[in-house]
């Protein structure tokens, strides 16, 4: 189950805890609960005696196991066997039980033992899920630090019966109190915000005190990272404000193309770029969302950037680095059925598809690797593209047509997605050579259709082209004084992470030229001293 390397690894992790913890088991006598009663005996095996494990639980969920801290609380149960993306979250788990501090704000931490109430919590996941992490440990955090929050980590492929009962058509999906409270992606900070109704009132607060920057980077991603490391070590004050840190790259599994890096993953590279940028002592303001761009009201001035929150920071120049999303097909029932059969991660949501019939829209790069994943979970896929071609590299192709469970369609227009009110049953479509139309009975659509810049906040201030990308120069520079942009949601051809932090590094090193060449005026001198 553990190779040898991953063992060693877990006993030097163990030999951090201070205190000892108990694994309580419940277990039947299927597959899976054999499996799980191996890896908790195999840690405490290797815990040197700070886990011991009892297999006297009577949890309603079987196989799971509850993590019993000194206090003699049982705050964190996985209804699972935490492997795969999954397995960093446990050792987590153990180590905070056992008397690691957590690496996160004080100030979060604060928070979240000042929480009032009981909550409850079950969160939904798959083990190949890279986005479900940051909402399992999350989670698992706040049950271990406030007495009042419970946590359980259901794996929907353990428990399917559960997860048709519930609707479960995406992971990761929060439920509180036995309502659903977030589904997707979401940091600590993002749930204690919508769990502590005060939080952004007080975080608003916070910002708008802050002091001028001299570069404020908006975007976390490859772009923003690149710009805010190359500014803060020109020696000036930086800032960063992201929703997420990491951005699109979060959401991408193998990276095997940026030089002088072999093979990485996605959450793993943008926890590299997090860290990097703290490295330079960078002011990181994550889980903001910016809503407006103030240009300058004379030469050399404070820009200011209006966080939806209500804050408005100020800076004499700003970077645009705001990536883009994944496009939306746009047509009745997409909206409808998001997170009910509509999906746009495979590596997500393709294990809640097990054995059902699913198509996936779109035939670049994106569009059939997700179909040949999704070939070796669900029953049938069909693909469908626009084109009278798939635009993929011929390698995939050639795999995509040597499986047997996958039908391909070209020259395809996708006209509805149909479904019962619950959950999706069809899709329709249209045979662009014929005219005629017809319906797909099937239970997901997966939609890989490119992306769209993340760039609407900017209208009637920054240039932007027809398809909604910053218009740059080869500096960077944008057409208003002191505001650059790097990354995907410029017209810098070919949108891949190196090209979007070289960018970064251009701009912020543009920025920097500007800065040493444009006084401040004197109103504002005062202000920034």
């Amino acid at each position: 189950m553990l190779d040898e390397s991953l063992k060693t690894q877990l006993q030097g992790y163990l030999a951090r805890m201070s205190q000892p913890i108990e694994l309580v088991a419940t277990l039947d006598d299927s597959a899976s609960a054999r499996e799980l009663d191996t890896l908790l005996q195999t840690i405490a095996d290797l815990s040197g005696g700070r886990i011991r494990v009892r297999r006297d639980g009577q949890a309603e969920r079987r196989p799971s196991f509850a993590i019993r801290t000194p206090d003699g609380r049982q705050n964190l149960t996985f209804a699972a066997v935490p492997l795969g993306h999954e397995f960093t979250s446990l050792v987590l788990a153990l180590l905070w039980a056992g008397g690691h501090p957590p690496k996160v704000e004080p100030a979060l931490l604060e928070q979240v033992r000042a929480l009032p109430g009981e909550h409850e919590f079950e969160v939904y996941m798959s083990l190949s899920c890279h986005n479900c992490p940051d909402v399992v440990q999350a989670l698992s955090l706040m049950a271990l630090l406030n007495p009042g929050v419970r946590t359980t980590v259901i794996d929907g492929a353990l428990f399917p019966d559960e997860v048709a009962r519930r609707n479960v058509m995406a992971v990761p999906l929060v439920w509180h109190n036995g309502a659903v409270l977030a589904s997707g992606r979401q940091s600590l900070a993002e749930l204690l915000a919508k769990l502590d109704t005060e939080a952004p009132a007080r975080a608003a607060e916070a910002l708008a005190a802050r002091e001028p920057y001299d570069v404020l980077v908006v975007g976390g991603g490859p772009a923003g990272a690149a710009a805010a490391v190359y500014a803060a070590r020109k020696g000036i004050r930086t800032g960063v404000v992201a929703q997420r840190f990491g951005g699109q790259v979060n959401d991408t599994l193998a990276i095997e193309n940026y030089i002088s890096v072999l093979q990485t993953d996605g959450p793993r590279f943008a926890a590299a770029l997090q860290a990097h940028v703290r490295h330079y002592g960078v002011d990181l303001m994550e889980g903001q969302s910016v809503q407006a761009l103030h240009p300058a009201t004379e030469p050399g001035g404070f820009l200011g950037v209006e966080l939806a929150g209500g804050a408005t920071l100020r800076a004499r120049t700003v970077v645009l680095a705001t990536g883009a999303r994944w496009r939306n097909l746009d047509v009745p029932g997409e909206a409808e059925y998001k997170n009910r059969g509509v999906a746009y991660c495979p590596h997500c949501d393709g294990p809640l598809f097990k054995g059902k019939r699913v198509a996936v829209i779109g035939g670049g790069n994106s569009g059939v690797e997700a179909a040949i994943d999704l070939a070796g979970i669900v029953a049938h896929v069909t693909l469908l593209e626009f084109a009278d071609q798939l635009k993929a590299d011929a390698v995939l192709v050639s795999k995509l047509k040597s499986l047997p469970n996958v039908t391909v369609l070209t020259q395809a227009q996708t006209l509805a997605i149909e479904g019962d009110g619950q959950r999706v049953t069809g899709l329709r479509w249209r045979d662009r050579a014929s005219g005629a139309e017809q319906t797909l009975a099937l239970e997901g659509v997966f939609v890989q259709i490119g992306l769209v810049p993340n760039t609407e906040w900017l209208d009637g201030v920054v240039e932007r082209n027809r398809f909604g990308e910053i218009v740059v120069d080869a500096k960077g520079q944008t057409n208003v004084p002191g505001v650059f942009a790097a990354g995907d949601c410029t017209t810098t051809p070919y949108k891949q992470i190196v090209i979007a932090a070289g960018e970064g590094a251009k701009a912020a090193l543009s920025a920097f030229d500007y800065l040493i060449r444009t006084p401040l005026p004197q109103a504002q001198e005062a202000v920034a001293a």
